[in-house]
């Protein structure tokens, strides 16, 4: 489905520019020149993106952000400005907007931003489904999972979650990670105390260590003010720090002190303070390669995991896939107003076979698609965009004679697959697949795909 955009800008040209940008780009895209034209739209459907200017006339952007929050809570906000301020990227920042831009921007940037926004709100859907599934697999009725490896890594949370040792979640992108987090908060003594989240690589570079550890007045330039840093957010409670390999090597090395020591000292300050927070790290990468390639130090990684959780990807838990699939279906039927009861069998035999390399969010996506497109009371195969993918011969631990991995071979096959039945178009590969544009540049490149 096609993302829908609201531009809230008082600059007609740069609205106009920006709007058939993003229309090539393929998104559905509307406009607001005030604060009065964008709470018009209030009323209406909440678009998935808005970005929004801090300098409009009357009702500034940072007054106009919590209540964008508030009406359409779901809805992610990037701020765009021309004037920018330290201070108002953190007072965006904590009002809920997802990125900070300035103008002029590069149009390839603000697109890459646009993914990762789409892919944040995705998870975030996402994460309400999950709960209700991990929950009711401990006795409640309606269980949407229902594989032996999700009982494994719940079982598996349930022991750890009243410790205070630092937990490391991994897996592919789309699996539920986030949400894995929210559970060893909720079963662990800290949870009536608050979870901080933070995405290392949402946060600009010049950001992120004033956003963990505070700063002192004068620090930098535009810190005119004390400010708590997440760690100080967090005391009590749990700290998760998602996508831990995006994280810029210092500030990983200073976060290991921390981590140490267990003490924080605000940038610019020559004091420091007792923490106790739990932490909690995720990552979609391999830690081996991510430590290989420079992108996580060794010496972190052994702190941070000194308890770990592997979240399995859908294509090994297919017990999982029809039970969640009916679980989307009832929502998005129930949000479309139709009148869909399930699955015919072709159609259940398609989503069991086929591989998921977007995980559930791919999933989620199929489902909705399907339900806005079926004509009868029942999807059916002809409603499905995905095509069957399954491994070809190949060992179950080894390589095949390709020299990829078993699990390396399903994901190339997939892509190679879904660009086939898209002509090649990337993007609509990429929505397809349920991952963003530069995911799937990154995979082209490291399986030498030709397009």
């Amino acid at each position: 489905m096609k993302a829908k955009i609201l531009i809230v800008d008082d600059e007609a040209q740069f609205r106009d520019l920006l709007k058939a940008d993003l229309e090539d780009a393929d998104y559905i895209v509307t406009e607001a020149g005030d604060g009065a034209s964008l709470k018009k739209s209030f009323s209406k459907d909440a678009p998935d993106l808005v970005l929004l200017d801090l300098n409009l006339p009357g009702e500034k952007g940072l007054d106009l952000l919590p209540q964008i929050k508030k009406n359409w809570p779901e809805t992610e906000v990037i701020v765009i400005t021309g004037e920018a301020t330290f201070e108002a990227a953190v007072q965006a920042t904590k009002s809920g907007a997802f990125h900070f831009i300035n103008k002029p921007f590069a149009m390839q940037a603000l697109l890459v931003t646009l993914d990762r926004a789409l892919e944040h709100k995705q998870q975030q859907e996402e994460s309400y489904s999950l709960r209700r599934v991990i929950s009711t697999m401990s006795g409640g009725a309606s269980p949407i999972f229902r594989s032996q490896a999700m009982q494994q890594v719940v079982r598996t949370v349930e022991r750890i979650a009243p410790s205070d040792a630092t937990v490391l979640i991994t897996g592919e992108s789309g699996t539920g990670k986030e949400v894995i987090a929210d559970l060893i908060h909720a079963l662990s003594p800290r949870s009536k105390n608050r979870i901080i989240k933070i995405n290392c690589a949402a946060l600009p570079r010049e950001l992120i260590e004033s956003e963990l550890f505070g700063s002192v007045k004068g620090a930098f330039t535009g810190a005119n003010t004390d400010r708590d840093g997440l760690f100080r957010q967090a005391e009590g409670g749990t700290l998760l720090l998602d996508e831990i390999s995006e994280m810029p090597i210092d500030t990983q090395s200073k976060l290991l002190r921390v981590l140490q020591d267990q003490e924080v000292r605000p940038v610019g300050s020559k004091t420091s303070y007792k923490t106790n927070c739990r932490i909690i790290a995720a990552t979609n990468r391999k830690t081996d390669d991510a430590i290989k390639d420079g992108k996580l130090r060794e010496d972190l990684f052994y702190r941070i995991s000194t308890l770990s959780v592997y979240l399995p990807p859908l294509r090994e838990r297919r017990d999982d896939i029809l039970p969640l699939a009916s679980s989307f279906l009832r929502k998005f039927a129930a949000q479309a107003n139709r009148d869909i009861r399930g699955f015919k069998a072709d159609a259940s035999e398609r989503l069991t076979s086929f591989d998921w390399p977007g995980n559930i969010r791919q999933l989620q996506n199929e489902i909705q698609r399907a339900v806005l497109l079926s004509e009868g009371g029942e999807v059916g195969l002809s409603d499905l965009s995905i095509t069957t993918v399954r491994a070809a011969a190949a060992s179950d631990t080894g390589e095949n004679d390709t020299g990829y991995t078993l699990l390396e071979g399903v994901e190339r096959n997939a892509i190679i697959q879904t660009l086939k039945a898209a002509n090649g178009n990337k993007l609509e590969t990429a929505k397809k697949l349920g991952i963003g544009r530069q995911t799937l540049y990154n995979k082209i490149k490291a399986y030498g795909i030709e397009t």
